[in-house]
């Protein structure tokens, strides 16, 4: 899994300045610290992966309530061992937290912030690494056992109660999709 990380990592060809200089910490992190950046029970820092779920018309985004943090946020999560790779990770998240079989990945990453954690949360820090799924925007979702709600909300008019940096992060998601559609 490390060098799927690291490999994923490199790979990733960021549009933005901000995105650029968050791919050069993560891979240092990653490349220091090993495994130790991958599992939770090993530090108090590890990577997450998440996954955007938008409406192919890139109107709506499908979002989840989380139970443990109140904020509205995409879907995502730790590591497990039985993933292959981040993008397995974030996929599996994405259909654990809305119930949506069949959920495709769209390319590669698309974003990657690092934020830290207060609260009722066992982790200093999340250095998560988002991804990009489409469906219609009347597909049916479920509310998962991690969340208090899951609902549709239009790019330009999100709910409040958002985390901070979801508007930031989902416009780096955007670019970063648009610019895969392209090539």
């Amino acid at each position: 899994m490390l060098e799927s990380v690291i490999e994923s990592l490199r790979n990733y060809d960021p549009p933005q300045e901000d995105q650029k200089t968050a791919k050069a910490s993560y891979l240092e992190r990653v490349e220091d610290l090993g495994e130790k950046m991958l599992w939770k029970p090993l530090d108090s820092q590890h990577i997450t992966a998440s996954c955007f779920v938008f409406s192919t018309d890139l109107t709506k985004v499908l979002l989840t309530f989380h139970k443990k943090g109140q904020f509205w946020v995409q879907f995502g999560g730790h590591l497990e061992e039985e993933d292959r790779d981040l993008p397995s990770a974030a996929l599996r998240e994405a259909t654990e937290e809305s119930g949506i079989d069949g959920l495709s990945l769209t390319g590669s990453i698309v974003d990657l912030n690092m934020h830290e954690l207060h609260g009722g949360f066992s982790c200093a820090a999340h250095w998560d690494v988002g991804y990009v799924a489409l469906v219609d925007g009347d597909t049916d979702y479920v509310v998962s056992d991690e969340s208090e709600n899951v609902a549709w909300w239009p790019i330009d008019d999100l709910p409040a109660g958002i985390t901070r940096d979801l508007p930031k992060r989902i416009e780096h998601a955007l670019s970063a999709l648009k610019l895969q559609q392209s090539r």
